[in-house]
């Protein structure tokens, strides 16, 4: 068997990891699908390419309100397809190209890795290596519900419907949180009459509550919005998937012409078969890591979706950079920071938020304020006439320090970001609101007033 001084598993945000400081270790790179992972591939950034198309192709309905009346024609989906491929399949080629060509101390495995012994790894390519290191970096992948049926009906995951060969008329949209809201926008955006499915009594329910109840109302406006519903069993009659509901109603039949699984991710910590090397999991399969990336076994590290509860971009790269300062300087471990982990969602309308929502600040017991500013009530607001944006604050009253903020509204995403900061340097309400200029008009005002709404002593 051959031995390496460093196994990475993923190319993901583990292939940040290697730079000129690794050239001299023997390191090996275990890929078994496309360079990249899922935020280059089928995740972030080509979603995204969508979102901003889709909400191009929405602006003429929105030009109404501000006295502009434009249409929309159409789109050309092959060629918005063909747009966000066309960039992102030569940079994951490239990826690997570079590994392979230009890292002679880097040997590329392409297959599907699965420990078999401790230390001991078969790379899928009929080869089993060892090494002193390994980092786990091999995400998760889309979870496919135990609904009758689903799998002889076929069906689409964020894996495979951006690459349709052309739009449907319908879609079912079967889940209700960050991934089906964001593709629900986008096809609904196209032309498709989407249905979305939920099996609670609400859309995107893990955010605020207000942010959740305001988005909803939001959604049942746009989409045909199923509450509330089971969903029994699946099948194809004639070209078309029908989808058997329970709901408050009774039984019930949705039908479209493609169908998007979209219920939530599973790490891949099972097909790694992790607990053959002897690294433990938690009851959701993630891989259990210590605030240095460290698994339980000595060597072994883990990052991203395969250990991270958080299943974001931004969480992976920053827990890459931990792992590569402790794979050099073992002797000076660094800590991860968890404390603060910002998302948006890319939906219509967008969401950001940090910090604890109000109902977690409310179910632990702590001492809190609230704040809300709309953006109806700020002139970047008139301007916009949007008249169901908000931000929501939440802040300890004593110190006057953010718990948690909440934005659903246009460029939510980027107007979180100085609250985002201020978390993390322990900045006040106060100082952060008055201690600099906020330039007028501009949408940022609907943050500072926010921040001066808040009851809070400093």
């Amino acid at each position: 068997m051959r031995h390496f001084d460093l196994v990475i598993i993923g190319t993901g945000s583990g292939n940040s990891i290697l730079d000129e400081r690794f050239d001299d270790w023997n390191v090996a790179i275990v890929e078994k699908g496309v360079f990249g992972g899922t935020c280059l591939n089928v995740g972030c950034i080509p979603t995204k390419m969508f979102v901003h198309t889709a909400n191009v192709a929405s602006t003429p309905a929105a030009g109404t309100k501000l006295g502009v009346d434009s249409e929309l024609h159409g789109v050309r989906w092959p060629e918005i397809r063909d747009r966000v491929f066309g960039r992102i399949d030569p940079i994951a080629a490239g990826g690997k190209r570079y590994r392979v060509e230009d890292c002679p101390n880097v040997t590329v495995f392409t297959g599907e890795a699965k420990f078999v012994g401790p230390k001991q790894l078969d790379t899928g390519t009929g080869e089993v290596i060892t090494a002193d290191r390994f980092v786990l970096a091999a995400g998760s992948r889309p979870v496919v519900p135990e609904i009758p049926g689903i799998v002889e009906t076929g069906f689409h995951t964020n894996d495979t419907v951006m690459r349709l060969d052309e739009l449907p008329r319908r879609m079912i949209v079967l889940g209700s949180g960050f991934v089906a809201t964001e593709f629900a926008h986008v096809f609904s955006s196209f032309g498709v009459d989407v249905t979305l499915i939920a099996r609670s009594g609400a859309v995107l329910r893990a955010e605020d509550e207000e942010v959740s109840a305001r988005f909803t109302e939001l959604a049942a406006q746009r989409w045909d919005l199923r509450l509330n519903r089971e969903t029994v069993r699946a099948e194809r009659v004639d070209g078309v998937v029908r989808l058997h509901l329970n709901g408050p109603n009774g039984a019930e039949v949705v039908e479209a012409e493609e169908l998007l699984v979209a219920v939530g991710r599973t790490p891949n910590s099972d097909t790694l078969d992790v607990a053959a090397t002897g690294v433990a999991t938690h009851l959701d399969g993630r891989v259990v890591v210590d605030e240095f990336q460290r698994t339980g076994v000595d060597g072994i590290w883990a990052l991203g979706d395969i250990s991270s509860p958080f299943q974001l971009k931004h969480v992976a790269n920053h827990e890459s950079r931990v792992v590569q300062h402790n794979l050099l300087q073992p002797e000076k471990l660094l800590a991860s920071d968890h404390r603060f982990v910002p998302h948006a969602v890319f939906s219509s309308p967008t969401i950001a938020a940090v910090g604890l929502t109000e109902q977690e600040a409310r179910a632990s017991g702590v001492n809190y304020v609230t704040a809300v500013q709309e953006y109806a009530g700020i002139a970047y607001g008139w301007a916009m006439e949007d008249t169901t944006g908000f931000c929501k604050l939440i802040a300890d009253p004593e110190t006057g320090r953010l718990l948690g903020a909440h934005i659903i509204g246009p460029e939510a995403g980027t107007l979180i970001q100085p609250l985002i900061q201020a978390m993390h340097f322990g900045q006040t309400a106060r100082t952060i609101a008055t201690g600099q200029y906020w330039i007028h008009p501009t949408m940022p005002e609907l943050v500072e007033n926010a921040l001066l709404k808040l009851p809070v002593k400093h």
